[in-house]
């Protein structure tokens, strides 16, 4: 078991004043970085699809690869390749898109926990200040918080608790021993350190997004008492992975049994490299009936079939070169197997801080003053997306366990087709003609999810012959 890192409450409040000196210029400063860059990338790697496994080498020796792969995936066979000479894995990209015997070369993009405060493209809320575990975070509190009754949770539950679904929670890692976690966990993954003890490491309030992972499950576990929760920690200890980090971890938890994956973490979109997120969105396309929209496929997935929930970002009022919201990544990408999910508030209202963006996002879920668990059995507040989107995975697991015939995409209809519906223009945001926003979306109703009329093809259990 890994050894956490106990509090040192100097370095805390040196933090938290460096944070309000300096959080400003923080933001402007990484927000300048130029497009392409590879600020946002693993530094020496660059992944690219052969239809032809023979001119490997040849790749290989023109773009200065070292000629045996890190990794590859796929059919077509895609390869993660490590760059031998310093170049910008960018540059050797945009070189790649003239070249006939390569498709889809990307980087290997970075991506972060939705929540982490230096983020450019975030302008969500960290551990919320007065509302944290040292001032009375409690598992009563726990219990008793505002969004359950939000969506009708309590009497969902009298129809299913999930029982018999198994949720994989790709994130920092867990607090494995937290008692809300007693007997509901099965087997997880570290991919970061490549073992099979998926805690988390790090220090409360020292790294940006330590506890997130064990907050986002312990709201699984609050919405689908009766699912298992399966830990695979993709991110690090500063709330930092990468996109082929995260296929490893989507293609084990597919053949270690999971129903659904929660992906509370994410990345903004790549105008200079539209393949960016090509192989992310295939790959969660294949977990539903191993199609993909150019016929490639992966092997890799074996047979069990799964759903994905992706938490929109905190982009706010952002937006992109298009002038439209800023999208964010995978959540972005409306692969028919997943559901994007933006934060809503007590009031019903879209969270200040949330990304939204009608062309992608499919619902909304309460997001704001979210209680869970954090590190050493104990509880605290936190709001963003990534709030938002396991809640949608609880409701996921309730539907899955009551119509087990359903397939990721009839969830999917399912749980986005029978929320509350919002229909209202924005107070204070404009679409990208500079009009309101004009917000059309469904809050999740997890009561209604499992009571209104099924998605065709979902059917109950046939019952047991006496």
């Amino acid at each position: 078991m890994k050894k956490l890192i106990r509090k040192n409450w100097l370095k805390v409040i040196l933090l938290i004043a460096l944070t309000l000196t300096f959080g400003t210029g923080v933001f402007e400063r990484k927000t300048s970085a130029q497009p392409g860059s590879c600020a946002d990338c693993v530094a020496d790697q660059v992944i690219f699809e052969l239809a032809s496994p023979a001119d490997l080498p040849a790749v290989a020796a023109q773009y200065n690869l070292d000629p045996t792969p890190l990794g590859q995936v796929g059919i077509p066979t895609t390869y993660r390749m490590r760059v031998v000479n310093g170049q910008n894995p960018q540059t050797i990209v945009t070189q790649m898109t003239a070249d006939a015997r390569i498709k889809k070369p990307q980087v290997n993009r970075l991506l972060s926990a939705a929540e982490r405060v230096d983020l450019p493209w975030t302008i969500g809320r960290s551990w919320s200040v007065g509302r944290s575990w040292s001032v009375g975070g409690s598992k009563k509190a726990y219990d008793t918080q505002w969004f359950p009754a939000k969506i009708h949770l309590n009497d969902a539950l009298a129809q299913s608790t999930g029982q018999g679904v198994t949720v994989a929670v790709l994130d920092t890692g867990i607090d494995l021993n937290h008692p809300i976690f007693a007997n509901r966990l099965v087997p997880g993954h570290d991919f970061v350190d490549n073992d099979d003890d998926p805690s988390e490491e790090g220090v409360l309030h020292q790294n940006p997004s330590y506890g997130h992972g064990t907050h986002v499950a312990g709201l699984v576990a609050l919405t689908a008492p009766g699912a298992k929760i399966m830990p695979l920690r993709v991110l690090d200890r500063d709330g930092v992975g990468d996109l082929w980090r995260v296929k490893d971890a989507v293609i084990w938890a597919a053949n270690h049994g999971a129903d659904v994956i929660n992906l509370s973490f994410g990345y903004p979109e790549d105008p200079l490299n539209p393949d960016a997120q090509r192989l992310l969105k295939q790959l969660l396309d294949a977990c539903d009936d191993g199609l993909t929209d150019d016929g490639t496929t992966f092997p890799e997935l074996g047979a069990h079939r799964l759903m994905a929930v992706a938490g929109a970002g905190n982009s706010g009022e952002l937006h992109g070169p298009d002038n439209a919201p800023l999208r964010i990544y995978p959540a972005g990408q409306t692969a028919g197997s997943m559901i994007a999910v933006a934060a809503s508030t007590r009031y019903d209202l879209l969270a200040d801080f949330s990304g939204f963006d009608r062309r992608w996002v499919e619902v909304v879920a309460p997001g704001e003053d979210i209680i869970s668990a954090i590190p050493n059995g104990r509880f605290a507040s936190w709001s963003g997306t990534s709030m938002a989107a396991p809640i949608v995975s609880g409701v996921a697991a309730l539907v899955k366990a009551k119509f087990p015939d359903c397939t990721p995409t009839q969830i999917v209809h399912q749980v986005k087709g029978t929320g509350d519906q919002w229909d209202y223009d924005h107070p204070t945001r404009t679409d990208a003609d500079g009009r309101a926003l004009r917000i059309k979306v469904r809050r999740v109703d997890a009561l209604a999810a499992l009571t209104t009329a099924v998605t065709a093809g979902c059917q109950m259990p046939a019952p047991a012959r006496r």
